[in-house]
């Protein structure tokens, strides 16, 4: 008789090109971890890439249109307004539905959004597109319903590898879009560019396939979660609930606000900044860019750290060392070096704090219902994003300078700082087990 291992050989190495030729060549399962991480790393980068240039069309659609920053700003602040509102609710149709559902509605979205960017030619049609549709689009694409996925499809031993490893992909997202829709912008225009992102949204469609969460997947995870809660088949409600009366909870949704303001801020204005202060288009293309590839590095980096250093004194270093580079941004004279060393920091810690908060919510809180529970975290985020877009146009427009927004990034970075500190990350079920006992 064939062992399991014999015959998963056998049929290995029977298998067939597409060509009708034998193939010894192994073919990784659908469900393999590194073909979940590349799949969900892949649609998380294209949707963070695509977010992130949308700088990059501030002036080309405002000179155009004939529009304030402000308003290009306030339509950017929606979207990121409503990315976190709609993340709470995205996150329970993915725990209750699989998040394969949610990824596709979103990738159709963002192909849609960025096509009506196009036809808007009112200020509140281009709130409709950028703002409200590819807001929702972001939600059920990026971090809250990728992550989720990946935390219940890949064993918790490698669940930190795996949410760094896919929080990479989002950096090198950002990194090639940089500098392929700046070429895009300028060789074929900005609607050209936008076309050709909407066409990259639906291409991406297929890769939706391996991140379907099985029935028995599905069930064993909350098998799984409901052990650890001590055989409590914990409903949405008792777990929203739950997570509501627990302290850690809201210090991370305040906290997670800096995160939202300062790069929020950084990604749709430091071009405009950079041009207004002297500098050329090209030294944004290459601070934009940096970022970008620093944050596949460090986003990487983060998630591991995760694994050896606790989460939220972690989160703690990342917002001091950020805020620090704000504040010696700002102190140093500016030149092209000035801005490359300032985005080479500020990108090995750009989304490092996401995988490390979206682990503390699974370590505190489990992963039945991460994705419902990281989805109101992140909705502090986008709070603190709204803001930070917003009042950059908004105050530039009545003094004519970013630099009190500037401030206020140092000063909310130095807030996240202090409340991420005192967090306490037992998970809920020993945490009460050892209230109990006292």
């Amino acid at each position: 008789m064939l062992t399991a291992h014999s015959k998963a050989v056998t049929t290995m190495s029977r298998s067939r090109s597409p060509l009708g030729f034998a193939s010894s060549v192994p073919r990784l399962p659908a469900t393999d971890p590194l073909v979940l991480v590349v799949a969900g790393g892949l649609i998380l980068g294209l949707a963070l890439g695509m977010r992130h240039v949308q700088g990059l069309f501030l002036l080309p659609i405002t000179m155009e249109r004939g529009w304030t920053r402000e308003a290009f700003g306030f339509a950017m602040a929606v979207q990121n307004l409503v990315w976190g509102l709609a993340q709470p609710f995205a996150g329970m149709i993915a725990d209750r539905f699989g998040s394969a559902r949610v990824m596709l509605a979103g990738l159709l979205l963002y192909a849609l959004g960025l096509y009506t960017m196009t036809q808007a030619t009112t200020s509140a049609a281009f709130v409709w597109s950028a703002g409200i549709c590819l807001g929702l689009a972001l939600s059920g694409t990026t971090f809250g319903v990728v992550f989720a996925a990946l935390s219940r499809l890949v064993s918790a031993e490698r669940r930190g590898w795996a949410l760094g490893v896919a929080g990479s992909f989002g950096g090198l997202g950002q990194f090639l879009l940089v500098p392929a829709v700046q070429a895009g912008v300028e060789r074929i225009g900005w609607s050209a560019a936008l076309w050709s992102m909407a066409a990259c949204a639906l291409v991406a469609l297929p890769l939706v396939w391996p991140l379907r969460e099985r029935g028995a997947q599905a069930a064993d995870a909350s098998n799984a979660q409901a052990s650890a809660d001590g055989g409590n088949r914990q409903s949405m409600r008792a777990a929203i609930r739950q997570a509501c009366g627990h302290r850690a909870f809201w210090l991370l949704n305040i906290g997670f606000l800096a995160c939202g303001f300062q790069l929020a801020f950084i990604a749709s204005h430091l071009p405009a900044y950079l041009l207004d202060r002297g500098l050329s288009a090209r030294d944004a293309v290459i601070a934009l860019a940096i970022i970008a590839l620093a944050n596949i590095a460090g986003t990487y980096l983060c998630g591991l750290l995760g694994n050896h250093v606790r989460r939220h004194r972690a989160l703690s270093g990342i917002y001091l060392l950020r805020t620090a580079a704000i504040a010696l941004f700002l102190l140093v004279p500016l030149s092209s070096a000035s801005v490359f060393v300032f985005a080479a920091v500020m990108g090995l810690v750009w989304l490092g704090t996401v995988p490390l908060t979206s682990g503390l919510v699974s370590q505190v809180f489990g992963t039945r219902y991460v994705a419902t529970l990281f989805g109101f975290v992140f909705l502090g985020h986008q709070l603190g994003s709204f803001l930070g877009v917003w009042l950059g146009g908004y105050l530039f427009d009545r003094t004519g300078s970013y630099d009190l927004v500037w401030m206020g990034a140092i000063v909310v970075g130095l807030g996240a700082t202090v409340l991420h500190w005192p967090i306490d990350d037992r998970p809920v079920g020993h945490r009460e087990a050892a209230m109990a006992a006292a």
